[in-house]
């Protein structure tokens, strides 16, 4: 009606980042993508979040004599890094808590072990990936033919892998994953073990 519909409001970031330097790298990434759909290199989309026992979706059918109830659980969490391409070819550690700096170049110590041709990961400014110890890992990872690509601040939206988790908290974790901790662990580690086959998303 007078062209409003209800809808979940976003958060943005963009009144905060760079704009013009973020319309050069979307062309850069672009580019990537093409010469990746071309074979001549991969490229991987990184990042890390984190999954707790309070549903992203607290929505379910229920009987109005007896409601379901989610325990009110806190301080348990699950943080999963992932890489994952534009064909949904994913590689992923998870953890239990948060992660730190050692943990992700942990990561990508296994990962480089892994590819077979030079590869590009996209990362974000996190803390994380900006420390001392990771930057200094950046010249030897690229020696064994991994390079690290940093997006611009505040710029979500160039990095698939956001979809990818908003696609598991949101679709693809069952509701009785909230009941309790060890069925979030069982069931996420479920829908990661099966992303690219039975859970699949077509970025084309």
């Amino acid at each position: 009606m007078l062209g409003y519909s209800w809808k979940r409001c976003r958060l943005s970031l963009k009144d905060k980042r760079n704009q013009d330097q973020f319309d050069k790298q979307k062309v850069d990434l672009e580019q990537l993508e093409e010469l990746h759909k071309s074979g001549y290199i991969d490229l991987y989309y990184g990042d890390a979040s984190h999954f707790g026992l309070t549903p992203c979706v607290p929505y379910a059918w229920q009987h109005k004599d007896k409601p379901t109830l989610l325990p009110a659980a806190k301080g348990q969490s699950l943080s999963v890094f992932g890489l994952m391409t534009s064909c949904c070819k994913f590689y992923s550690q998870s953890f239990e808590g948060t992660l730190n700096s050692d943990a992700v170049i942990g990561i990508f110590d296994e990962f480089v072990k892994t590819i077979t041709k030079r590869t590009i990961a996209v990362i974000d400014n996190a803390p994380i990936h900006k420390s001392r110890k990771f930057m200094a890992k950046i010249q030897e990872w690229k020696e064994q033919n991994l390079l690290i690509y940093f997006l611009p601040a505040y710029s979500p939206e160039l990095n698939l892998i956001e979809i990818l988790w908003r696609f598991i908290k949101y679709q693809w974790l069952p509701f009785e994953a909230y009941r309790n901790f060890r069925n979030l662990k069982e069931q996420l580690n479920i829908v990661l073990s099966q992303i690219g086959s039975k859970y699949d998303i077509n970025f084309y």
